[in-house]
């Protein structure tokens, strides 16, 4: 067993994702981050957790009273899964959710939430201190209220031992290797729908290289340029 477990890379069987309280009144009060740019982060880690059939809890907090319902399309890659809604701004006190993530069986916990300074904060303190969990937090798939309150949480968290990650940088070492072929697919079309300019080029590679059909619904017909008369 490696005695420092933070050299483990985080693989498909060793960890698990919670995500805390992506709702849209949590999203409005966001500062730190674009909140498209937010939103499509943590679409696209939970997309990546259904790849890797990563065990994923989504928790949120007073949906009818203050914060709304999670986004829509983040519950559309688990249309099935239950939501586990609390009280209190600290995940880590209902019982729902420290049952869940003991079902899971697995210590390396990958976090995704709003606000980094509240929600993801307290979570992260009390699960490392009460439940022995390594927290691993999704940097650019949460957000803060400034960005001082988020940058100056995750400092706080990094000292008390969190480790700061990316949503790519977490899909990516799901991956590992590209040999690994049974998700290669997958990963490629979460990173062309969710990875900006690299997505566009991997799209370029595959269409004007490889000479791959263009990824398009339906059948688009080309018109040929037509030259402008000389005058």
């Amino acid at each position: 067993m490696n005695p420092n477990p933070k050299l483990d890379v985080l693989t498909p069987h060793n960890s698990q994702l919670i995500i805390i309280d992506h709702q849209p009144q949590m999203a409005f009060g966001v500062q730190s981050i674009d909140r498209q740019v937010l939103k499509n982060n943590t679409v696209a880690l939970a997309k990546s957790a259904k790849v890797f059939d990563i065990p994923t809890l989504i928790t949120t907090v007073e949906t009818e009273s203050f914060s709304g319902h999670t986004y829509p399309e983040l519950l559309n890659v688990f249309p099935d899964h239950k939501i586990l809604e609390r009280s209190s701004m600290n995940s880590w006190d209902d019982q729902k959710v420290r049952d869940g993530l003991k079902a899971n069986g697995r210590k390396k916990v990958v976090v995704a939430g709003l606000w980094t300074e509240v929600c993801n904060n307290s979570f992260a303190l009390c699960a490392m201190a009460e439940g022995d969990y390594e927290i691993y937090m999704v940097a650019d798939a949460s957000g803060g209220t400034s960005k001082e309150a988020h940058d100056y949480a995750m400092q706080r968290m990094i000292q008390a031992g969190v480790v700061p990650v990316t949503w790519q940088q977490v899909m990516l070492e799901w991956q590992r290797d590209w040999a690994n072929k049974g998700t290669y697919n997958a990963v490629m079309d979460i990173v062309r729908e969710h990875s900006g300019a690299y997505g566009m080029g991997v799209d370029y590679a595959y269409t004007m290289v490889h000479k791959s059909p263009a990824r398009l619904p339906g059948n688009h017909e080309t018109l040929a340029p037509v030259p402008a008369p000389i005058r």
